[in-house]
C-alpha cells in the first residue's frame, strides 16, 4: 500500500484529507509543520505528500526544497493544497518541485482527479 504525508498545520484538515486518501487506499501519516514532516521523510519517504503552503516552523517551500535535497527526495509526488493559489504561487510551486496544485477548499473528487492526475491511483 501507498503512504501518503499530509502537511498542515490545521488538525481540521490533515483529518479531513486523511479520511479522504485513506478511502483512496493509501496509508496516511500526517506533520503539523515542515519541520516534522522533512523529519518523518527522513526516517521512511513516502509515495505522496500533500502540502500545505502557509505553515509555523517550516512553511510549505522551505519544506519543498529541503525534501527535494534529500536522498530520494525526488521520489515523492509532492501536490501542494493551499489558499495561496494565484498564478505567481503555483507557477513558484511547480518550480520549486511540486507536482501539481490544488486549491482549497477541496472535496473527495478534487483529491481523487488530482492523484489520477499525477500517477497516484
Amino acid at each position: 500500500m501507498k503512504n501518503c504525508l499530509i502537511v498542515d498545520d490545521s488538525r481540521v484538515v490533515r483529518k479531513v484529507a486523511g479520511r479522504i486518501i485513506r478511502d483512496l487506499q493509501f496509508d496516511v501519516t500526517e506533520a503539523g509543520d515542515g519541520a516534522e514532516a522533512l523529519e518523518i521523510c527522513r526516517e521512511t519517504m513516502p509515495d505522496a505528500v500533500l502540502l500545505d503552503w502557509n505553515m509555523p516552523v517550516m512553511n510549505g517551500m522551505d519544506f519543498l526544497r529541503a525534501l527535494r535535497r534529500e536522498d530520494d527526495g525526488h521520489k515523492p509526488v509532492v501536490v501542494f493544497c493551499s489558499t495561496e493559489n494565484d498564478a505567481d504561487h503555483i507557477s513558484e510551486a511547480i518550480r520549486t518541485g511540486a507536482n501539481d496544485f490544488i486549491m482549497k477548499p477541496f472535496d473527495s473528487n478534487i483529491i481523487e482527479s488530482k492523484f489520477t492526475e499525477v500517477g497516484l491511483i
